[in-house]
């Protein structure tokens, strides 16, 4: 089992506003006593499998206090941290950098991924037996393993080390150059577009691996409606495979881009016809879970447009809030099979303890995304100005207060 974080901090909280306070060691039924009421809704915490806390190499954009402070500001009590950090996580050495840093300044639970191969280079499988007690599983999340024999070799140590393979799906050699989704929008703005099949076509050829292998299989953030159906008809020929996608996929499609760097994440923003069938997945339950693909980038690094920006926008502060609003207040989905695709589901494929965590909710209250409210380093989000309702007051892990929110009107 991977190491989690077992050393919040005893003797701080974070407040609304960003402020270290000292609290009690342990809640008493005093701390929370303001949110004793039918006006607010209790849910276990949430729990992403596909985040990046940029820690080590990249702390400009995020450290893992800052991602952890967000997660718990959006009701996350778990995450998966993935590999692509410098050093990367392909040996013991590089893993321990990582949950040093994780023991000293987690506020929540951190499950780290290990790197498929040294460097995510593609070529050299990592220290994948040194790495397993220690990582939740394996991905080279930001590219795709390019060679054949390359990801059958990972998935059958994989399966020797009973550990999940987690594959980011891109064929290179479809890409062409695009940045934005092969549709509409990049035709009329003269884009150079990334085709569907760069997904699809890396699944197809993966499932078939976890066909020949038996490897335990997950697919990170599936966009495409192709994507969606190979998911489907594995599942029912009886592959070891699940899938996620994220909430952008689920509530925006090409026809809401704008030349700006905060639409612009990988895989793109499809079609509507991309889009519909990612809901269609939700509801039947082809599509396992939805992760946020937290990627922070510096404000300079999303100011470059479509073309010039980094690939990645912010997701954990947002997710349930948007989630709630458009797909269960728009009877799109049940509150109920929500919290299994932020809940149940995440937790038993990837065999996070189920906990007594949980975040206090008004889902009462309407406001405007505003990312000066953020803690994440990132602000860059799509989502930027749209009304949602539900706000978190407060969220509990290990039985320490992570996140307060400052409660307002005398309430």
């Amino acid at each position: 089992m991977a190491v989690e974080n077992q050393n919040v901090p005893m003797l701080d909280a974070v407040c609304g506003s960003g402020v270290r306070v000292s609290i009690m060691n342990r809640l008493s039924s005093v701390d929370l006593c303001t949110f004793d009421s039918p006006e607010y809704t209790i849910f276990p915490g949430f729990c992403d499998v596909h985040v990046h806390f940029r820690e080590p190499g990249f702390s400009y954009k995020e450290t893992i206090f800052t991602g952890s402070l967000a997660a718990a500001h959006g009701g996350y009590t778990a995450v998966c941290t993935m590999p692509n950090l410098d050093p990367v996580p392909d040996n013991k050495a590089h893993l321990k950098e990582q949950l040093d840093l994780i023991r000293e300044d987690g506020m929540i639970h951190i499950y780290p991924y290990g790197s498929i191969t040294v460097g995510q280079q593609g070529e050299e499988l990592s220290d994948m037996k040194g790495l397993a007690p220690q990582v939740i599983a394996f991905s080279d999340d930001g590219k795709g393993v390019q060679q054949t024999d390359v990801m059958r070799r990972a998935m059958r140590k994989a399966r020797q080390l009973n550990k999940l393979i987690v594959a980011h799906c891109e064929d290179n050699s479809l890409l062409g150059g695009g940045y934005i989704h092969d549709g509409e929008y990049a035709r009329q703005n003269h884009h150079p577009g990334i085709p569907s099949e760069s997904e699809w076509r890396q699944l197809q050829r993966d499932l078939e691996l976890v066909q020949e292998t038996g490897c335990a299989y997950h697919a990170c953030h599936i966009s495409t409606r192709e994507s969606v159906e190979l998911i489907r008809q594995a599942k029912r020929d009886g592959l070891n495979v699940t899938c996620e996608t994220a909430p952008h996929y689920l509530l925006l499609d090409e026809t809401d881009l704008i030349e700006d760097g905060r639409f612009k994440m990988n895989p793109p923003l499809r079609s509507p016809a991309d889009r519909a069938a990612l809901i269609a997945g939700i509801q039947d339950g082809t599509i396992d879970m939805i992760a946020t693909d937290h990627a922070p980038h510096s404000r300079e690094e999303k100011s470059r447009g479509l073309d010039g920006s980094a690939f990645g926008i912010v997701g954990l502060e947002t997710a349930f809030p948007l989630l709630y609003t458009y797909l269960v207040k728009e009877d799109v989905i049940t509150l109920e099979q929500l919290l299994k695709l932020l809940v149940t589901n995440p937790r038993k494929r990837f065999r996070i303890p189920a906990t007594t965590d949980f975040s206090i909710w008004d889902l009462r209250q309407s406001y405007f995304i505003d990312p000066d409210s953020f803690q994440s380093q990132g602000r860059a989000t799509p989502f930027e100005g749209r009304r949602v309702w539900g706000k978190c007051m407060a969220t509990v892990c290990d039985n320490r207060l992570v996140w307060l929110e400052k409660v307002r009107n005398g309430k």
